[in-house]
C-alpha cells in the first residue's frame, strides 16, 4: 500500500478516536473484547501509518469509533 495513503488513514483513525474521547489503550481493549488481537502499541503504529490494517480491524474500528468507512478512508487533505 502507498505509505502516504496509510499515513492519511492513520491520521483519520486518530482524529476519530479523539472525537470518540477514548485513548489508544481503551481502543485496543475494546477491540480485544471483540476478539481482535491488538495492542496499544499497534494502535499507535496504525495512527502514524507504520502498520497495515486488516479487514477485521477496519470493521471493528468503524463500529467502535462510530465512524463511516468514508471517514476512515478519506485521503483528501
Amino acid at each position: 500500500m502507498n505509505p502516504i495513503v496509510e499515513k492519511r488513514i492513520g491520521e483519520n483513525i486518530r482524529k476519530l478516536r479523539i472525537r470518540a474521547k477514548i485513548t489508544q489503550d481503551t481502543l485496543a481493549s475494546k477491540m480485544q473484547l471483540e476478539g481482535c488481537d491488538i495492542t496499544r502499541s499497534s494502535v499507535a503504529k496504525i495512527e502514524v501509518g507504520q502498520r497495515h490494517l486488516y479487514p477485521d480491524e477496519i470493521i471493528l474500528l468503524q463500529k467502535i469509533l462510530g465512524a463511516t468507512y468514508e471517514e476512515i478512508f478519506n485521503t483528501k487533505s
